[in-house]
């Protein structure tokens, strides 16, 4: 725990020094171009503003390639006053070009901040829509459940309802062959007496059987 934080204190002390010298780098240059007073101390505020607002676009994920834009304007405006105050520019004569750069910064940078800010999604733009999403949504219509009638015949068949089924059929009762002959007899005697077939509630009367073995008896003559 303490070794983590040695090492945010060392990073933001080394932050600090950088931000410190690079802001005074370009308070001189400012100063140098003819920006005096307030003005000299407000050109740095503007350069690492666009700088931060650059890389939040960047970590963001959106619109890399205006923001890899303006990081490297910004950046290039930062480190050009670093590089130009080290002895190499005479801050006493300096020149045109330099002076007509720090006079048209204050469009660039406010350019740039525009675009960095509007170009991102809001919340509210989010939320808007979301709600948007959710009516489209909500508007879609429901599909029908698919009828059996879609479904393949097999499975069409297995989807059947059991009550639909036919029940299965009841073994027939075992009837002696004895039994049966005589019933024959008896219904030929009907018949030749009748002229008519004789019916199962006769045959059953005639023999003394249940109705059950009357219409066994009936389905062998």
């Amino acid at each position: 725990m303490r070794a983590q934080l040695a090492r945010v204190d060392a990073v933001l002390i080394q932050a600090v020094i950088a931000a410190a010298l690079s802001f005074a780098h370009l308070h001189d240059i400012a100063s140098a171009a003819g920006q005096n007073g307030w003005k000299a101390w407000a050109y740095p505020i503007s350069v690492d503003l666009l700088l931060v607002a650059a890389w939040r676009r960047l970590r963001s994920g959106e619109a890399k390639a205006a923001g890899w834009c303006w990081f490297v304007i910004a950046l290039t405006a930062s480190l050009g006053a670093n590089v130009a105050t080290a002895g190499l520019l005479d801050m006493t004569h300096v020149p045109a070009w330099l002076r007509i750069l720090v006079a048209g910064w204050p469009a660039v940078a406010f350019l740039g901040g525009t675009l960095l800010a509007h170009s991102a999604p809001t919340p509210l733009d989010q939320a808007a829509d979301t709600a948007m999403d959710n009516e489209v949504q909500a508007d879609e219509p429901e599909l029908p459940p698919m009828q059996p009638a879609h479904l393949p015949v097999e499975q069409a068949q297995h989807q059947q309802p059991a009550t639909e089924q036919e029940p299965p059929e009841s073994p027939a009762l075992p009837v002696p062959a004895a039994l049966v002959a005589h019933a024959r007899k008896v219904a030929a005697e009907h018949h030749t007496r009748t002229g008519t077939p004789i019916d199962t509630p006769t045959l059953r009367a005639r023999l003394g059987v249940p109705e059950p073995m009357a219409e066994a008896i009936a389905t062998h003559l």
